[in-house]
């Protein structure tokens, strides 16, 4: 079981933005910047494009919902996208808020916010969900 399946499950706590029924958008506690959401599937699979098509399709409209939110709460030109699939076994994307090239430099220095600084972007982001 995935540090994600347990996000999940919630034996592990998480600052949740979105959810469905298969899908789960959330904080990463350690952001490249202000913003920086994971988007998972509820299913665990390691690879991304071992996911079924249909499911993977409904993961990457899923991310444009939550990307969409991140733009209107995070001052940024655009929100990155970056799959790379080799920190946790279990298929995520990465939106990240940009405004210059090294804003998704995953091997920058992470930032450190606190929980209720987290619990405030997430919060900021739900809001502005459709």
């Amino acid at each position: 079981m995935t540090i994600f399946s347990k996000i999940i499950s919630g034996e592990i706590p998480a600052h949740k933005v979105a959810e469905t029924a298969d899908y789960l958008a959330f904080l990463d506690i350690n952001p490249l910047v202000e913003g920086h959401v994971l988007v998972i599937p509820k299913k665990e699979q390691d690879y991304i494009f071992d996911i079924e098509d249909e499911a993977y399709a409904g993961l990457m409209l899923f991310a444009k919902i939550v990307a969409g939110a991140v733009k209107k709460v995070i001052p940024c030109k655009r929100v990155g996208v970056a799959v790379i699939g080799l920190e946790v076994p279990h298929a995520h994307v990465h939106l990240v808020p940009l405004n210059q090239m090294d804003d998704i430099n995953f091997s920058r220095k992470k930032l450190n916010p606190s929980q209720e600084e987290l619990a405030e972007t997430a919060r900021k982001i739900r809001q502005e969900l459709p």
